[in-house]
């Protein structure tokens, strides 16, 4: 279904990526407090051209160009988001900061502390634009932030602040605008954390919990068009578990789960965790299925209609570091990220229909000169000193160990489609 066309070596262990929502820009956070934007190659039939410098990695048809990179946090960046249109970006950092910056220079507009309740720092989870009047910050202390965005740039303090579950939030989804909106953008959200899963409103607070499921619940995402036989179109969320189960729940009943998919392991458990997952779009016409990305760096295909595995593809990220994000690009492209790469993979059919075209693109000189002299803006640097992330990799890890038992890899030294490399590739 997927083939992997290229790798994104980085410097240091990936902890949050953000696509923009209508242009092939990346933007990846690392351990070390660095945030830097990647223009990726254009899409098949889009215009093949780009600024900012060449990076070492090129898929042998077109390049990934650096757009900016700066020194965004001290310690490391633990999430990034884009704004609803693309105009607006927000990091956090285990410096207890979110910063507002312009998407197209990295320099920063506005910042904030986020708050603690104790004389400890808060350190952030997640951050999630709902829609443009409100960002949601995520905390490790369980605290669910709400801040205001209508004054075009982040609130000083919190506007609400919600604990909906007893352990930190690992995952938001929005649900859909109801009929009745007037603005078109979402007003509730699903959340998970711990082993629970909550539905909260931007004013009312957290309207309802589940039971607890006996499982960490990990990472969630809403799927169109699927429901109970009476309501084909009420839609379902896919929650992925620390266990490697993939659990359906009909939206609006928010008790307990409908249905359960084993993805990784067997009945008795044992499996890797899900640690990220995502909607295949359904413009690309392959039916109602998600993507898993597994704590071992595996990749699995989820069918929820004829709700099974596709064992036929296995996919491999990592041949150890989990997966941290997936995610789909403005061309229909699926972006895995996880240990210190980030990998592009195209739909095959997509490949196979480029057999028939000259692959080969004319490249223009690169005048980048080291100092700033060439075409890359660099973003200044918003951090004083190169404070150590050890001890932030080490925490990731750990929590990350703590979902699963170590497990023998199922692909031999060639990887998933037997090829051990590319010249120019990592």
């Amino acid at each position: 279904m997927f083939e992997n066309t290229c790798t994104l070596p980085l410097q240091a262990d990936i902890f949050a990526t953000a696509l923009h929502p209508t242009e092939p820009l990346l933007t990846v956070g690392l351990s070390s407090g660095h945030v830097e934007t990647f223009r990726l190659p254009p899409g098949k039939d889009a215009d093949d051209s780009s600024d900012g410098d060449t990076s070492s990695m090129s898929n042998g048809r077109s390049t990934i160009d650096t757009v900016w990179k700066t020194k965004r946090h001290k310690g490391s960046c633990r999430s990034l988001v884009y704004a609803n249109d693309g105009s607006a970006m927000y990091s956090a950092g285990t410096d207890s900061l979110v910063k507002h910056f312009d998407p197209r220079t990295g320099r920063v507009i506005s910042k904030f502390a986020i708050p603690s309740a104790t004389s400890q720092p808060d350190a952030p989870t997640l951050l999630h634009v709902l829609n443009p009047q409100s960002l949601l910050l995520g905390t490790d202390s369980g605290a669910l932030h709400i801040v205001d965005l209508r004054d075009g740039a982040p609130g000083k303090k919190p506007a609400q602040t919600h604990f909906p579950h007893a352990d930190y939030v690992s995952s938001i989804t929005p649900l859909p605008p109801t009929k009745e909106s007037t603005s078109g953008f979402p007003k509730q959200w699903v959340s998970t954390g711990g082993t629970t899963l909550a539905v909260t409103d931007v004013r009312r607070g957290v309207l309802v919990r589940s039971e607890d499921q006996e499982d960490e619940l990990l990472t969630s995402c809403f799927v169109p068009g699927l429901g109970p036989k009476k309501n084909r179109n009420n839609g379902v969320f896919a929650i992925g578990s620390g266990s490697g189960v993939l659990t359906v729940w009909d939206k609006g009943v928010w008790d307990d789960q409908q249905e359960r998919i084993i993805v990784d392991g067997n009945k008795k458990g044992g499996g890797e965790s899900i640690d990220a997952m995502v909607l295949v779009p359904q413009e690309m016409g392959l039916g109602k299925k998600v993507v898993c990305g597994l704590g071992d760096g595996g990749l699995r295909i989820v069918d929820l209609v004829r709700r099974e595995v596709d064992a036929s593809i296995n996919l491999r990220h990592d041949m150890m570091e989990s997966i941290v994000s997936l995610a789909f690009d403005s061309e229909n492209r699926l972006i895995s990220a996880g240990g210190k790469s980030v990998k592009l993979w195209e739909e095959l059919s997509e490949l196979q229909g480029e057999g028939s075209e000259d692959g080969e693109d004319d490249e223009d000189d690169d005048d980048s000169d080291e100092g700033g002299q060439g075409q890359k803006r660099l973003a200044e640097s918003d951090s004083d000193d190169d404070s150590s992330d050890g001890d932030q990799v080490e925490e990731m890890k750990r929590r990350a160990k703590r979902r699963k038992e170590a497990q023998k890899n199922k692909l031999g030294p060639m990887g998933a489609h037997g090829v051990m490399g590319f010249e120019g590739m990592d």
